[in-house]
């Protein structure tokens, strides 16, 4: 299981990380787990939330095989429900040549807080592509 952790925001009740983090990812089916925590000094760090990113709806995008497409184009809508963390809709959108799909993750095991959170999937030579992966 990889591990990866974002600066620490200080003295922000609304922190905006705005950061680049790269996973290796193995089996799509399996969603990333997000874990938000508030920094303490001197004591245990506070548990603020959890939430999961379902990469298979991306995934179903990515397989496509898409070909020129214009920007700012929806390929895939998500709504928000009980099996899903999203706090509202999410699409997978066409920008600039690659899909992108940015979520508001409502987290859970905690009184409330969002966590905005954009994904992209890189393909590394050598590595088994998604073309081949099966849902």
């Amino acid at each position: 299981m990889q591990k990866l952790k974002t600066r620490v925001v200080k003295n922000n009740c609304n922190p905006d990380w705005n950061e680049e983090l790269t996973l290796s990812v193995k089996d799509v089916k399996t969603p990333i787990h997000l874990t938000v925590y508030d920094k303490d000094t001197f004591s245990v760090d506070d548990k603020m939330g959890e939430a999961e990113i379902d990469l298979k709806p991306y995934v179903q995008c990515k397989q496509m095989g898409l070909g020129k497409l214009p920007n700012g184009c929806s390929l895939k809508r998500i709504q928000p429900d009980r099996t899903n963390y999203l706090a509202e809709e999410s699409s997978c959108i066409w920008q600039n040549g690659k899909i992108v799909q940015e979520m508001f993750l409502r987290l859970r095991n905690v009184e409330s807080g969002e966590i905005l959170v954009e994904i992209e999937w890189v393909d590394v030579v050598g590595c088994k592509g998604l073309s081949e992966v099966e849902l």
